[in-house]
């Protein structure tokens, strides 16, 4: 299925000082991706740079860096930081999308303290929550409220999730995949999504980024360490358990 807005990313004219981060990071080195999936994942382990990268890449398609849509630009409703990446990278379009989103999965509960404060605000326009399921984000669950968003502000267009499991169940997880599916069909919507799920990264045809071996490399679902420790764990716990009783409470398993 081919691309409907992202086709590249590649590094500008602008390079980045290599001692300070985000540029010791080593896949920013002549970082240059092409994208032939509507779907696409960054997977890597906890500090590899997916979520620096996914980051740089809304905020270059012009979305608030803390999360949300067009709409959030300039409410600085998390942090107020830039992306240094972003400066020094360029997203080429085929074409723009009529409306873009970045979840952003830690900033949520601010998110939804900004849909309050719009409800409460005189001179608000409109009902805040029309778009998010109808009520205060606040009135649900952590989860509910990440699927709420999902499910109704989600239609046509570009979508940067970043790590949108880390409140979902595993029968969650799926209802995502198949609202992801239905939206991808359309041939209208492109997501790329950073994130420690299996599940996720089942998704058919989805191109897979690995963060873990410095340059960006594309693999399988069945390479990756998220599905193969998964498997391998649930397969049989009970060796696993036998090396992690025997490791200390700071040793890395």
């Amino acid at each position: 299925m081919k691309v409907p807005y992202v086709d590249y990313i590649t590094l500008n004219d602008h390079p980045l000082d290599r001692q300070p981060f985000p540029g010791k990071l080593p896949f920013t080195q002549d970082l240059h991706v092409d994208f032939d999936s509507p779907v696409t994942f960054f997977v890597g382990e906890n500090g590899s740079g997916k979520s620096t990268l996914l980051e740089a890449m809304a905020v270059l398609a012009r979305l608030p860096i803390s999360g949300g849509g067009l709409n959030e630009t300039g409410a600085n409703q998390a942090f107020t930081e830039q992306s240094i990446l972003a400066s020094s990278l360029r997203l080429a379009f085929i074409k723009q999308p009529k409306d873009r989103y970045f979840f952003r999965a830690e900033t949520q509960a601010h998110f939804a303290s900004l849909l309050d404060q719009r409800r409460d605000d005189p001179t608000f326009a409109g009902d805040p929550f029309s778009r998010y399921g109808g009520r205060s984000l606040h009135e649900m669950s952590h989860g509910e409220a990440f699927l709420s968003i999902m499910q109704n502000r989600f239609e046509s267009g570009l979508f940067f999730l970043d790590e949108p499991e880390s409140a979902l169940s595993p029968q969650r997880q799926l209802s995502l995949l198949a609202l992801m599916h239905g939206l991808v069909q359309t041939e209208k919507s492109q997501f790329f999504i950073a994130t420690h799920s299996p599940i996720l990264l089942t998704y058919p045809g989805a191109t897979i980024f690995s963060f873990d071996h410095g340059k960006l490399e594309r693999v399988p679902l069945e390479d990756t360490s998220h599905f193969t420790l998964t498997r391998d764990f649930l397969n049989n716990p009970k060796m696993y358990w036998r090396h992690l009783a025997a490791k200390g409470p700071m040793d890395d398993p």
